[in-house]
C-alpha cells in the first residue's frame, strides 16, 4: 500500500515522529547525560536482559580478570603500564562507534526484506511504517500534525539518497550505515550540516544567531528573567560552541552542536573513573588499582557495562 498526502493515520504519525524522536537523541539514550553516573541504570545495562544475565554469570572470577587485563593492555596504547584520561577517553569513543556499528548492521539484515544486500527506500518504509509512504515535495498540508509527517519523512528521504553515493536501486551495508549515523561519515558532514542550515538559520545568511539557536522561545513579559533551562541553553552556546566568540555558529561550531557530543561523554566518564580509582593520586590509572575497583569498571562506559567482557573484538588478545 502507498499512502499518499490524504489523511494520515494517527498511529502512523506518532510511529514517526518517535522515530525522529529516538534518532535526535540517540546519545542520550545510549549514554547517561553529562555530569549524571547513575549506578542502579549502569547495573541495568550490565546485565541487560535474561540472556545477558545467564551470559555474565557463566564468567567466573578467574575468567572475568583475564578478559578485564586483556581490555586494560589495549587501552594502554602507549603499553607503559597505565591508563590516562586520553586512553580511557579515546577507547570509550571507539566503544560508541564500535557498537553504533553493530547496531547498523544488525538493521540492515532487518530492513533488507528480499535479502539482496541493498536496502531500497520502500523496504525502509515497510520496516519502519509497514506501508511505503510518499509524499509530494512541493505540496504541504492543511492538517499541522499531517505536515509535521511529510516534512520529517522528506528530511529521511533526502539523507536517504544522499547517503546512496552509487545511485543504485538501494543502500548497500556502508551506505545504510551513513544513512543512520551520518555523522561518522566523512562524505555525509556537508549534508549534516546543510540540513541543520535548513533547520535553523531562519534568515538565510549562513550562520545560526543565539535567537536562532533558541528557537521559539520567547520571554514571558511578566518575567524579570529568563527560566534556567534558558540560561543552560545560552551559556552552551556561549562557551561551548561559539569558539570564535562573534555571537553567531558558523558552519564548523554548528557541527559541534548538531552531532552527538561522543567525545565529551567520554572525557567525563574517563575523569570519573580515575576520580574514583585513582589510590595514589598520580592522575591515571594501574592494572592493580581497576581489579581493586572491578565492579566500577565493569559498570562504567569504559567496559560499556560489561558488555565488552562478552565481545570477542574488545577482549580477544590477537584483535
Amino acid at each position: 500500500m502507498r499512502l499518499g498526502p490524504g489523511p494520515v493515520a494517527l498511529g502512523l504519525l506518532l510511529l514517526l515522529l518517535c522515530a525522529a524522536a529516538a534518532r535526535a537523541g540517540q546519545a542520550e539514550e545510549l549514554h547517561r547525560a553529562p555530569g549524571e553516573h547513575r549506578a542502579e541504570y549502569d547495573r541495568e545495562a550490565l546485565l541487560g536482559g535474561q540472556e545477558d544475565v545467564d551470559e555474565y554469570v557463566k564468567l567466573d572470577h578467574e575468567e572475568q580478570q583475564k578478559r578485564l587485563r586483556s581490555i586494560i593492555k589495549k587501552i594502554d596504547s602507549d603499553s607503559d603500564g597505565f591508563l590516562t584520561e586520553s586512553e580511557l577517553s579515546q577507547w570509550i569513543q571507539n566503544s560508541f562507534k564500535h557498537y553504533a556499528m553493530q547496531e547498523a548492521k544488525q538493521q540492515f539484515v532487518e530492513y533488507d526484506k528480499n535479502s539482496d544486500g541493498t536496502v531500497t527506500w520502500d523496504e525502509y518504509n515497510i520496516q519502519m511504517y509497514d506501508r511505503v509512504i510518499d509524499f509530494d515535495e512541493n505540496t504541504a498540508l492543511d492538517d499541522a500534525e499531517e505536515e509535521s509527517f511529510r516534512q520529517l519523512h522528506l528530511k529521511d528521504k533526502k539523507r536517504f539518497e544522499k547517503a546512496n553515493q552509487d545511485a543504485g536501486s538501494g543502500l548497500n551495508l556502508e551506505e545504510f550505515i551513513a544513512f543512520e549515523h551520518p555523522e561518522e561519515v566523512d562524505y555525509m558532514t556537508e549534508f549534516v550540516i546543510q540540513e541543520a542550515l535548513e533547520e535553523h538559520d531562519k534568515d538565510g545568511d549562513g550562520f545560526v544567531s543565539l535567537e536562532e539557536f533558541l528557537g521559539d522561545y520567547r520571554r514571558d513579559p511578566t518575567a524579570s528573567e529568563d527560566p534556567e533551562w534558558i540560561l543552560v541553553e545560552k551559556d552552551r552556546f556561549v562557551n561551548d560552541y561559539d569558539k570564535d566568540n562573534d555571537g553567531r555558529l558558523d558552519p564548523q561550531e554548528l557541527l559541534s552542536w548538531v552531532v552527538p557530543n561522543n567525545q565529551g561523554i567520554a572525557q567525563e566518564e574517563a575523569l570519573h573513573l580515575i576520580d574514583e580509582m585513582d589510590l595514589n593520586g598520580d592522575k591515571k590509572l594501574s592494572e592493580e588499582e581497576i581489579l581493586e575497583n572491578q565492579d566500577l569498571f565493569l559498570t562504567s562506559e569504559a567496559t560499556d557495562y560489561g558488555r565488552q567482557l562478552h565481545d570477542d573484538y574488545f577482549y580477544h588478545d590477537e584483535l
